[in-house]
């Protein structure tokens, strides 16, 4: 112990010294003060992390428990482990079970280090924060300076994670009672590294909207479901089982089902009780200009016809437009538009309707997917648009990444809980936690009674 604080007194006070100095006789800015000082408190960081870890080592080797059920196999085993600190290097114990056989690090088991682990888990997660809003290679270089992480590690730690499931973020509170729910979908336009596009669908449920400040609105109780899915049933399935379980369906009156025409949301009015298909303004909007703007007042007929429900004067309307263009792109520009919006006219008139609040489908899309996967000229995998779909509906949900490893870690974890509790490693956790070693630990007791220790000693109380 006593080399671990002389080590850490060492690297505080030359790593002080140095910056104060430069600090004051160069001129330097405060930031590069607090930079500096930062990167000797990532070694120290480190250094504890080390001595942390050897100290389990030794009380997992001097266990009774343990001695009764393994050999010593090796005794400092020497292993890297990548942490938001920088790389630490330690040595481990390896054991061999006397009965079956079998050979564990068991004090790096009991605190979740796997032997196949190269990086710990608090840095995995901030790697894959960063990569939710920026580009894997830059993720690594944001998520931490006292390491080099290459965009391949970045997105090694994704492929590890998994797809996350849209219902792993915490549910939020809802009002169960509310009459009307407003669904809108759509999906983004992803290239791939292989050719063609990826179209990641987004749909979200919510309770309307209100007005947080002029021109600035925010939905009510959303919840967002995204990702890849080659069948949409298994997509209208999760919304469908959300809403059951979040609201009471006798108190539902309508289900605003909102979106641009695509069949896979036309479906969703089956799948969803009560549910009302509405074809949304901005496709619209684009249909009509599409059709029309190349004659005066056109435009104002076509929604003349629409607003007054009137689908015999829509269709001479169009008639009208279609026969006043000539022969060629344009006139089949106007014909697809013409056929988008009779296709859709039952829907349309959901428009008119006082309780329905619009859709605002494409901007969720563009913040949501489209600022991390279409708008720059990357090319993605398959599996690549469905984890980064994902993930920014996980974040968009007040989803914490941290969080949710931890929870699958421990699920597959329940092994490393069962050694800890053979070794009764938890009894000596709540002794140390309980403050009866702390006039024990050295790096607060040892060496001369500098100022800084006497502020350390502070923290225990004495």
């Amino acid at each position: 112990m006593e080399t671990i604080v002389h080590e850490i007194m060492e690297i505080i006070t030359t790593g002080f010294e140095k910056n104060i100095k430069n600090l004051v006789e160069t001129g330097q800015d405060i930031s590069h003060f607090i930079l500096s000082t930062k990167k000797n408190l990532d070694q120290v960081g480190a250094a504890l992390t080390v001595e942390a870890l050897k100290i389990l080592d030794e009380s997992v080797r001097n266990d009774k428990e343990r001695k009764s059920k393994w050999y010593v196999k090796e005794k400092a085993s020497p292993n890297t482990l990548a942490t938001i600190f920088g790389e630490i290097h330690y040595n481990r114990t390896y054991y061999v079970h006397k009965k079956t056989g079998e050979f564990k690090y068991l004090s790096d088991e009991i605190v979740g280090i796997m032997p196949y682990d190269k990086m710990d888990l608090s840095l995995k997660a901030k790697l894959i924060d960063e990569a939710i809003e920026t580009p894997y290679r830059r993720s690594g270089e944001k998520a931490t300076e006292a390491l080099e992480i290459t965009g391949q590690s970045v997105m090694n730690s994704i492929r590890e994670l998994g797809a996350i499931p849209n219902e792993a973020a915490l549910m939020r509170e809802v009002n169960k009672e509310a009459q009307i729910l407003y669904v809108e979908a759509d999906e983004d336009h992803v290239a791939l590294q292989c050719g063609g596009c990826a179209e990641p669908k987004l749909v979200y449920v919510h309770e309307g909207i209100k007005k947080i400040s002029k021109d600035r609105y925010e939905l009510i109780n959303p919840r967002y479901f995204g990702g890849m899915y080659s069948n949409t049933e298994k997509l209208w399935k999760e919304v469908a089982d959300y809403i059951d379980n979040n609201y009471d369906y006798e108190k539902i009156k309508k289900v605003y089902i909102s979106g641009d025409g695509a069949s896979y949301i036309k479906s969703g009015a089956k799948w969803l009780n009560k549910g009302i298909y509405v074809y949304d303004r901005y496709h619209l909007t684009k249909y009509i200009k599409q059709a029309a703007g190349h004659i005066v007042g056109a435009e104002k007929e076509i929604w003349k016809a629409l607003r007054h429900y009137d689908k015999k004067y829509l269709k001479i309307v169009l008639d009208t437009i279609e026969g006043a263009t000539a022969e060629g792109t344009k006139l089949e520009s106007v014909r697809e538009a013409r056929t988008c919006i009779l296709n859709n006219f039952e829907s349309i008139k959901y428009q008119y309707y006082s309780d329905y609040n619009g859709c605002s489908a494409e901007g969720h899309i563009s913040h949501i997917y489209a600022d991390r996967l279409s708008s720059r000229p990357l090319g993605w995998s398959k599996e690549g648009v469905d984890q980064m779909a994902r993930l920014r509906v996980f974040k968009k949900n007040g989803g914490n990444v941290y969080d949710y490893m931890l929870r699958e870690k421990v699920k597959v974890s329940k092994e490393k809980i069962e050694l800890a509790q053979d070794m009764k490693i938890r009894e000596k956790r709540k002794l140390v936690a309980s403050g009866e070693t702390r006039g024990n630990i050295e790096i607060l007791s040892i060496g001369k009674c500098s100022q800084l220790q006497k502020a350390l000693k502070s923290f225990r109380g004495l």
